[in-house]
């Protein structure tokens, strides 16, 4: 039977409007306070964001033509703007010029295109599977086979695609997910293309590599930092015989996109898209620091309920964000990758001695073809270059 592509489904019904909060959640029931007092908050509220709205404008210029300028002149007002946080209405461009996913973007004109409409994947069928489950209290995605369910299927499956060594892994979906929250399809696969191949930190595709060799480094490092920065909590780990796969692997591999308040999330997004990674190892740090006089006294299973299942009040970014910031970490991170790749350096090793010993006559006696085969799949993310651009739309409020 000849399968499917997604566009070729017909659209599911509307689901029934609900209440939903700022972002477009549907809204969980909860104690309402009074009206005088939410209508007092939001006016505050109101007024701030507009005052940092103007600064901001002020910063990046029109369509962000000041944005680099201002950064070599005043890199530290760029730092802490950015670390209390982007306004909404503004967040999809600066997450543009903070990634260098713009620049990619205009260097390779119409390559998303080619790649949605003309290109097949051997992820498809599992990137279906899979969409409904990412972010599924969210309108934009509720409806089945509707846009924004469209709009996560062509980002993975061009990405897909277009890095065939990685191709799809289901933690994709929330990465995608968030950014078409804030920008256009052919956007956020660049800003995903920026994040995975590089362009301004270090990769983060060995995080869905086969192996998941990155998050391994990463789980490593985040042990080792623990016992360094909150000594009797690790220690207790250790008696309880939890490590971090058990708790924090979604921590990585999502940036706390997965399971985390989506207003905390976004916070953390805006500092990881111009920090890097060290600030996800500084918010695991905190969040455990915050909670560490009742996760020491817990046993092991109430302890990784707990480890899962974090209390509201640790989610207060303008509390949490300050404490990740205080703890220094950069130069052990840097100690600790070096000494994981000593550990992990002699199975390579071994492996490479034994793959030597295959004699020069087999190496020559292969056919063209299977040389052909071994090449990779992926063109270099710096040189595809084709034909046209989408328009692009942010989904997020205008300001």
């Amino acid at each position: 039977m000849e399968r499917k592509r997604t566009d070729e489904f017909e659209p599911g019904p509307v689901p029934p409007a609900r209440p939903v909060d700022r972002f477009g959640f549907v809204k969980q029931e909860e104690n309402n306070p009074s009206q005088g007092s939410i209508k007092s908050r939001f006016v505050n509220e109101q007024e701030r964001e507009e005052r940092r709205i103007r600064k901001w404008r002020k910063m990046i210029g029109v369509g962000g033509s000041d944005w680099k300028h201002y950064v070599r002149r005043k890199p530290h007002v760029v730092l802490r703007r950015i670390r209390k946080g982007i306004p909404d209405c503004l967040r999809g461009l600066v997450w543009q010029l903070i990634s260098g996913s713009r620049d990619l973007l205009l260097m390779n004109p119409g390559v998303y295109e080619q790649l949605v409409i003309y290109e097949t994947s051997a992820s498809e069928l599992d990137i279906i599977r899979d969409i409904s489950r990412t972010f599924p209290s969210h309108v934009f995605f509720q409806q089945r086979h509707g846009p924004g369910q469209r709009s996560l299927y062509n980002v993975l499956k061009a990405y897909s695609v277009y890095d065939r060594d990685v191709g799809y892994v289901q933690g994709m979906g929330f990465l995608a997910g968030l950014l078409l929250l804030y920008m256009s399809e052919e956007d956020a696969f660049w800003l995903l293309v920026a994040l995975l191949k590089g362009a301004v930190h270090a990769p983060m595709e060995g995080l869905y590599l086969v192996g998941l060799p990155l998050v391994q480094q990463y789980l490593f490092q985040f042990e080792q930092l623990v016992r360094e920065h909150l000594p009797k909590l690790g220690e207790h780990f250790t008696q309880e015989m939890i490590n971090p796969s058990m708790y924090a692997s979604q921590w990585f591999i999502t940036v706390f996109s997965y399971s985390f308040p989506f207003h905390l999330a976004l916070r953390i997004w805006d500092v990881f898209l111009y920090e890097g990674v060290i600030i996800v190892f500084q918010v695991g740090l905190a969040l455990l620091k915050y909670c560490h006089d009742d996760l020491i006294k817990l046993p092991f299973e109430k302890l990784i309920h707990a480890l899962r299942n974090f209390p509201e009040d640790a989610m207060n970014p303008d509390v949490l964000l300050p404490m990740a910031h205080s703890i220094k970490v950069s130069k052990l991170l840097e100690e600790l990758k070096q000494e994981y790749k000593k550990k992990n350096e002699k199975p390579i090793q071994r492996a490479e001695s034994s793959a030597s010993k295959v004699t020069q006559k087999q190496l020559s006696a292969r056919s063209p073809a299977f040389e052909e085969s071994t090449q990779p799949a992926e063109r270099s993310w710096k040189q595809t270059r084709l034909l046209s651009r989408n328009s692009r739309k942010s989904r997020s409020g205008r300001c």
